[in-house]
Parts: C-alpha cells; sequence; structure tokens
C-alpha cells in the first residue's frame, strides 16, 4: 500500500486488470470546486482486499481504463457517495453498483450525515488522523502524510461494508439499503436542471405568480451561464443580486443601474441579456407589492407538530433519526394534500407514510 500515485497509463490499466476480479472496489475522491462550477478531480483513491494506491488524475495519463470497472461489476463501496459521483460522472458516467456506508449507516440508527472517522471509530474501533483535511489537493507535490490520509479515505471500506450489512441483515433492512441505493447515481439526481434551479433559493416560495416566472428565468440563466463558463453560480450572480432582479424587475438600463445590489462589470457585461430575460417573461407594465409575510396559523402549525410527533414516535421505535424518515417539507407537502413526498414512497410509505395520511 505505497503512498506513491500512479501517473501513468500503463500502471493504471495493471490495476484495471486486477480491480476487474476483486470482490468489491473501495473508492473516494478528493477534489475542489471553490473555483469552478464543476467539482474538479485532484486524487481518486481505490481499494481493493489487499491493495490500495492512489492515482493521480492531474498527471499525463489517460483514466480510460477504469471506465469498465467502475461501471459495472462488483460493488464500489464509498461513504457520502454523492459528491463524489458527482465529481467522477464526467469522466467515467455512471459509476454502478454502489453502496454508500453512510447511508448504510443511518440505516442502522446512527446519525443521518455521520462522517467516515467516526463511523469507522464506532464500527471498526480505528483512530483515523484528520490532520490533512484542509490539504489543497490540486498542489503537486503532495507529501506521504496527505497520501496516506487519503488511502486512509479507503482502506477501511470494505470492512464498514461487511459489518453494516450483517447489522442491516439482522434488522430485516437490506431491501430498504437496496432502495436507498437504487437511484444514488441517476444523473438527474446528481445535477441540477437549469429549468428547476429556482427550487434552490428559498425565498421563491414567497413570490407572487408573475416574480416566480422571472426568478426561474434567471436561476435557470445563471445555471446554464455557470456551467458555460465553469465558474461557481454565485460568480455569475449572487443569491442577493438575483432576489433583487426578480423584486424590482428593471424595464431598462437605467432602473437595472439603480440595483445597489449588481456589481458595475455585471450590468455592463450582462445587463442586456437580463433585460431581454425580463422582458421575456410578460410581466405586467406595474407589479403588484409584495404579499406580507403571513404569520403562521396556529391550526396549522399545530396539524404540522401532530405530524411531526407521529414520526418522531416512529423514529424512536426503529431507532432512526427522525430526518431519515421525512423531513418537514414532507411535512407540509401532507399537509396541503400532495402526494408528492418521499416519505410516501417505498420503505418510507410502509413505516409511516401511510399513518401520516391517515391523519392529514
Amino acid at each position: 500500500m505505497s503512498p506513491t500515485p500512479l501517473s501513468d497509463t500503463d500502471s493504471l490499466a495493471a490495476l484495471a486488470a486486477r480491480l476487474a476480479s476483486a470482490p468489491y472496489v473501495a473508492l473516494d475522491t478528493e477534489f475542489l470546486r471553490e473555483r469552478t462550477y464543476r467539482p474538479q478531480l485532484c486524487l481518486l483513491q481505490l481499494a481493493s482486499p489487499g491493495e490500495a494506491c492512489c492515482v493521480d488524475p492531474l498527471a499525463d495519463l489517460s483514466l480510460q481504463p477504469l471506465t469498465a470497472v467502475l461501471g459495472s461489476g462488483a460493488p464500489k463501496i464509498l461513504h457520502a457517495a454523492r459528491q463524489d459521483l458527482e465529481v467522477l460522472w464526467p469522466l467515467f458516467g455512471a459509476v454502478a453498483p454502489v453502496f454508500d456506508t453512510q447511508v448504510a449507516a443511518a440505516l442502522c440508527g446512527m446519525p443521518a450525515q455521520i462522517g467516515y472517522s467516526e463511523l469507522v471509530r464506532r464500527v471498526l474501533g480505528a483512530e483515523l488522523n484528520k490532520a490533512e483535511t484542509r490539504t489543497d489537493w490540486s498542489k503537486r507535490p503532495l507529501s506521504d502524510a496527505q497520501l496516506r490520509y487519503a488511502i486512509d479515505d479507503v482502506i477501511h471500506l470494505g470492512g464498514l461494508r461487511d459489518a453494516l450489512s450483517e447489522e442491516l441483515e439482522k434488522l430485516g433492512r437490506t431491501a430498504w439499503l437496496d432502495e436507498e441505493l437504487h437511484d444514488l447515481a441517476r444523473e438527474d439526481r446528481l445535477f441540477v436542471d437549469p429549468e428547476k434551479a429556482v427550487e434552490r433559493l428559498r425565498w421563491s416560495a414567497e413570490l407572487d405568480a408573475d416574480r416566480a416566472r422571472l426568478a426561474q428565468r434567471l436561476a435557470a440563466w445563471r445555471e446554464r451561464r455557470a456551467a458555460e463558463k465553469d465558474r461557481p453560480r454565485t460568480w455569475i450572480l449572487d443569491d442577493a443580486g438575483l432576489r433583487a432582479l426578480v423584486l424590482r424587475a428593471p424595464r431598462n438600463a437605467a432602473e437595472l443601474a439603480g440595483l445597489e445590489e449588481l456589481p458595475p462589470g455585471f450590468r455592463e457585461h450582462s445587463g442586456p441579456t437580463i433585460l431581454e430575460l425580463i422582458a421575456a417573461a410578460d410581466l405586467p407594465a406595474q407589479l403588484p407589492p409584495l404579499a406580507q409575510r403571513m404569520r403562521p396559523d396556529a391550526e396549522a402549525q399545530a396539524h404540522l407538530k401532530h405530524l411531526a410527533g407521529i414520526v418522531q414516535k416512529k423514529a424512536a421505535e426503529l431507532g432512526l433519526a427522525s430526518e431519515l424518515l421525512a423531513t418537514r417539507r414532507d411535512l407540509e407537502s401532507i399537509a396541503r394534500g400532495e402526494d408528492t413526498a418521499e416519505v410516501l414512497r417505498g420503505w418510507r410509505r410502509d413505516a409511516v407514510g401511510a399513518e401520516l395520511l391517515a391523519a392529514a
């Protein structure tokens, strides 16, 4: 288990050939995303029984030999897999099948977002070195300490998978895990659909219909622009600027210039496009004042509290974190008579969803 990373295609091809017959492939990534829209893969860690190594994707090599190994065959074991899968998709497509130790641990009754080091400590009794958590993985050369830290992130995954699988079998929840993992690597679960980017804006629920239509168009433009330029979406337009555009809907350059939330460079380079988007939203000449935020309805709040109580009681019976069963958004959806909540699907419906529907 040498810390020296693989940095040539021939060595990587030999590794891929060995992994092709392995019973599992443990997997982790180190990446940066502070300056880009898409996370930038900086290091890839792989392990199988008796072998663990790092691959340097920034070296002059082709990662293609790993495509078949990561896309089919033996389980790929990861912890908190979503971000890793997002990083790997542009390079390899879907990584599958996946076993996520964080998801499995949550179904065993541990905290829903339990970290890898804490999980290793609880399940395997091993203490991991956390000294390199703030490493800039894009810098070269990487030290032996950094590389050993990176390898630690994969060498325990096989043991975790075995222990958690055994516990889930005892609890009769193996099918629950299969259901949770089934769609984990789906492209539409990993990436933001520009047309739905507005749903990420918490304040969008407060908007009238006209402003909501404008918010959808502007959020979609920002998402596409960020992807095109490969820059963080807030570098294109931060949320304060986006909100100001939506609330005040400037119709000309003078009104646009009056928005202090927008930097001059944005008005100069993107102002004409923004005005075109506002015009295309077909807004009325005069937008109505924003409705005052209503005080919470006491009866509705009491109903939500009742639904939350049902979830908490069932979570305690099952030994699960309540947020694993249902979120507040789920409960609000059920209270409105909608049937789109995740808790009304699959094992969650059997565990508590049907009871929530009956109480709605």
